[in-house]
């Protein structure tokens, strides 16, 4: 059985549900709130639902394709990270980010979270262990943030 990590970050968001699932759902504004991506591209003729995909661009010609896989109207989804028809980004075997937003009362729950399982084995999950997970931590916090920022503001906030 495969050690699956999972790394979560919950932030809250000054708007009602609804009005941040407008911002959500519209998979084309990744790189206006994601820390490191500068351009996104809509790569399928879907935009939305089970099956859209993107192209998240790291650099002008090294991207990440992102498809999702769970669609739950209204309250987030779910997407498979990987380059092109290959397995997704080293170190990872398998790798999903997950958005979900909730009613909080005042507002917004936003989490953002990555389920992922590393290659290599043991080593991968010693690796994991000892140095990436505390990494991926601060990116996946880092994007929270920056969604509640942008949400917010309605401007980007990812440096270019």
């Amino acid at each position: 059985m495969a050690n699956i990590s999972r790394v979560s970050a919950t932030v809250h968001i000054d708007m009602p549900r609804p009005e941040a699932w407008e911002l959500l759902r519209d998979l084309s504004v990744a790189h206006k709130y994601v820390p490191g991506v500068i351009k996104t591209e809509i790569s399928t003729e879907l935009k939305e639902g089970i099956g859209a995909s993107r192209k998240v661009y790291q650099t002008e010609s090294k991207a990440i394709d992102e498809t999702v896989e769970e669609w739950n109207d209204g309250f987030g989804f779910m997407i498979r990270l990987h380059i092109g028809h290959d397995g997704p980004p080293l170190p990872f075997k398998e790798a999903h980010f997950r958005y979900a937003i909730d009613d909080n009362g005042t507002g917004t729950t936003l989490t953002t979270s990555l389920s992922y399982v590393m290659l290599w084995g043991w080593a991968g999950h010693l690796l994991d262990r000892i140095l990436l997970n505390k990494i991926i931590k601060g990116r996946i916090r880092k994007v929270a943030q920056e969604m509640k920022s942008y949400y917010e503001s309605a401007q980007n906030v990812t440096p270019r």
